[in-house]
């Protein structure tokens, strides 16, 4: 499922995904800070 910036958050929060868990699912594993 595709989820826009400005749509609802998919993990029910209420607020918008780009304020929510954008950050999340976009964390890439392998890549040291």
């Amino acid at each position: 499922m595709w989820v826009g910036r400005n749509d609802p958050c998919p993990c029910g929060s209420g607020r918008k995904y780009k304020k929510c868990c954008l950050n999340k699912s976009r964390a890439t594993p392998g890549i040291a800070p």
